[in-house]
């Protein structure tokens, strides 16, 4: 059950060299006066968008790194809070862009792919996948934040999961910028040296001897202040493993794993929940992990020992009015959020279709999962991100935070987002239950295509994009929208992420295009 020692390989001459626990390493390559691969990546990126209509990444030197707060990857961190540590740039200008998809697949005029979460080193080197063809493959591209200079790219042979709309292949990085992403067969892929233009790759398998390509991680991957990592994964085809669950791969390269029949004592459940990454209590102690099947009702909110995988608690995920299993649906990205107070936060949608409206519910648990208190009013598809109460100058109740949602109304056709307060309540619009109070909300002219947002506590605002293809500013002191900038004509979508850079950037992702914006 855990990585087994295997080989490095140095493609500079061929020699091997023993190492533990490493499946491999590749020298990365240099973006400008690099390796001719470097070089042979920026010409396809350039002739893929021209030929496709993309528009192409900058092809300038990488501008000399800026030193501030990392953004980690989704959610930015462990938690999943999606607060930044600095004041963001107002939205003067898109500052540069570049493709995150050479090959986009639209159905019916909508985008339904998940794009995955870019990360962003104090240094200021954003890094973030771009899918090659249909449905991959994906290389990984390292660029300058400032100016959008290649820094590197390395290829990826990760596979995509069986899926209806394309799940999203996200990178993260952890405190000492090394950068996590995994890899073909549920490797685990980390890169050192980030922020140079020829970073070290090695490669950790938590299972077995030899790789499995039935081994399919199925969520971003969550890595702990001390470098653990932690990812779901699920099987596709005959395996060596029994079922899908979730892997763990420590700091120094040891992989365990746990099945999620084991783990969620239902024998119909066969992996992590897809999409869904794994979150850490605040003290780093408990790994909170959803899990499900293809074809059951049933999904769990699972918390382990982070340390040895065992289980803490279990608790079967329902419908809030009906009482029976809500679904985790696999075209979702919800991910579990953790409060300042270890409460938890995980979006489900409701057990008959329909009957909350396609809402879903934002389900509130305690740190141990036995107490249910009051849900939010939506959920399905969103990971709640956190809001310090102080941010909302109009707010006089006794929450020291507040989450902020996306808070659709299909109904009466509304497409909005909410700041609630998790320890307050009002009637529900369209049923029985008790909800979450409104404190803040807000309509925009079509849906927010989000599926985390970056909270502001600077500025007391929030980032969101919205499919009209404009990212805003939600201000709370007055709540209205005081910026507006136009990335693309706009498209349907499924959800993406907004993050922020070292230097306060905002980047946001419209149309298979990553934007950075600032002055």
């Amino acid at each position: 059950m855990s990585c087994v020692g295997c080989h490095r390989i140095s493609p500079l001459d061929g020699v091997e060299f023993p190492a533990s626990a490493i499946v491999r390493s590749e020298e990365n390559v240099a973006a400008r006066g690099g390796s001719p691969l470097t070089r042979l990546l920026l010409v396809a990126s350039l002739i893929a968008a021209c030929g496709k209509n993309i528009p192409p990444a900058p092809d300038v030197p990488p501008a000399p790194g800026v030193s501030g707060p990392a953004w980690l990857g989704f959610g930015d961190g462990a938690q999943h809070l999606s607060n930044s540590a600095i004041a963001t740039q107002d939205f003067a200008r898109v500052r540069w862009l570049a493709p995150v998809d050479l090959d986009p697949q639209y159905t019916d005029g909508e985008l339904l792919v998940h794009y995955g979460s870019p990360a962003i080193t104090s240094n200021n080197t954003i890094v973030f996948p771009v899918k090659q063809d249909a449905d991959g493959p994906f290389r990984i591209e390292a660029r300058s934040g400032t100016n959008g200079g290649l820094l590197w790219a390395d290829s990826s042979s990760y596979v995509e999961p069986p899926h209806d709309w394309l799940p999203p292949y996200s990178v993260t990085i952890d405190a000492s910028n090394k950068l996590y992403a995994v890899d073909a067969g549920g490797l685990l892929d980390v890169w050192d040296s980030v922020d140079t233009a020829q970073p070290t790759r090695l490669s950790y398998r938590f299972y077995g001897s030899t790789n499995d390509p039935a081994v399919i991680a199925d969520t971003p991957v969550t890595v702990d202040g001390s470098g653990n990592a932690y990812f779901g994964f699920l099987l596709s085809g005959a395996s060596t493993l029994p079922g899908g669950g979730i892997a763990r791969v420590s700091a120094a390269g040891a992989g365990a794993w746990v099945s999620a029949a084991t783990i969620s004592n239902d024998a119909t459940i066969t992996r992590a929940a897809m999409n869904s990454a794994p979150a850490l209590s605040p003290d780093g102690s408990t790994l909170y992990v959803a899990l499900d099947s293809s074809d059951h009702p049933n999904g769990y909110l699972v918390a382990l020992d982070s340390a040895t995988l065992t289980i803490k608690a279990r608790v079967l995920l329902v419908d809030p009015v009906m009482g029976d299993p809500a679904t985790v649906d696999e075209n979702a990205t919800s991910s579990p959020t953790i409060g300042p107070d270890g409460d938890v936060y995980f979006a489900v949608m409701e057990s008959t279709p329909g009957a909350h409206a396609g809402r879903g519910w934002l389900l509130h648990l305690s740190p141990d999962l036995s107490t249910s208190f009051t849900p939010g009013g939506f959920g399905w598809d969103d990971t709640a991100s956190i809001v310090p109460a102080s941010m909302v100058p109009s707010y006089a109740g006794p929450s020291k935070y507040l989450v902020m949602t996306k808070y659709n109304d299909y109904a009466r056709g509304l497409s909005r987002v909410a700041v609630l307060d998790p320890h307050d309540s009002q009637a529900d619009d369209i049923s029985t239950a008790r909800v979450m109070k409104e404190v803040l909300v807000i309509e925009g002219p079509q849906e927010f295509c989000i599926n985390t947002a970056a909270v502001d506590p600077a500025t007391k605002s929030i980032l969101v994009g919205n499919e009209d293809g404009n990212l805003y500013r939600w201000d709370l002191t007055s709540n209205t929208f005081t910026q507006r900038l136009s990335l693309t004509s706009g498209v349907g979508e499924a959800y993406t992420p907004t993050v922020v850079g070292a230097d306060g950037a905002v980047y946001a992702i419209s149309n298979a295009v990553l934007f950075s914006v600032g002055n």
